[in-house]
């Protein structure tokens, strides 16, 4: 080997070691880039300090955190209507309705990943978000089928459990039809009062599910 083959090899040989010391610096998700997902997350309640509404913000914070791309729809402020059933689109086309759904329509059919955060009113999900839902029949052909991961995001003022199965139903039972995978839930007893969800622990379980996909 001659002087010159012995620089050029020291160099190279330095250059990597210092690019795998770089790499090795990086937080782990600026090395799972390649993986990032197209995240919407769908809001139902009509309070904007709401307790579900804080679910979805940890949720996305540790979603974006994480090298996600992160759309939030929030139901309650803007103007969607519901389903008219008059099958004009059928279940996959044009809707009749030109309402703000058009804005969230591409996001779906895009999204690899859905998340619904919900209040319970009268043992059910908000109406301003079951109108987003049934808005889903004029993409139906686009995202039954399809793989897409969803998590459910839900907060109650009651105590009781089995209050909470109503909507846990309705969630297991989208999952099933549409053939998406349930990665995580979060459910939240006890919250009543908007904010009173920030003293407990709820929100940083929110924060995990998001940071750990």
């Amino acid at each position: 080997m001659n002087r010159r083959q012995f620089i050029t090899g020291s160099v190279a040989a330095l250059a990597t070691a210092a690019l795998a010391k770089v790499a090795a610096a990086l937080p782990q998700n600026e090395t799972t880039k390649t993986n990032a997902m197209k995240i919407v997350v769908l809001t139902g309640s009509p309070r904007k300090n709401g307790n579900s509404n804080h679910l979805a913000e940890q949720f996305i914070k540790g979603a974006q955190e994480a090298g996600h791309e992160v759309f939030r729809f929030d139901s309650a402020f803007q103007k969607v209507e519901g389903c008219m059933a008059c099958n004009r689109c059928g279940m996959d086309g044009p809707c009749v309705l030109k309402d703000d759904f058009e804005l969230v329509r591409p996001r779906l059919v895009e999204a690899d990943m859905v998340v619904f955060a919900t209040p319970m009113y009268y043992f059910g999900i908000s109406a301003q978000l079951k109108k987003v839902i049934d808005r889903f029949y004029a993409i139906n052909g686009q995202i039954k089928g399809v793989h897409k991961k969803a998590a459910l995001l839900m907060t109650y003022a009651d105590t009781a459990k089995e209050e909470a199965e109503p909507i846990l139903l309705h969630y297991r039972t989208l999952m099933n039809y549409l053939g998406w995978e349930s990665v995580g839930t979060v459910i939240a007893p006890g919250v009543w009062t908007a904010g009173s969800i920030r003293n407990t622990s709820y929100p940083q379980q929110a924060y995990q599910l998001g940071r750990n996909l």
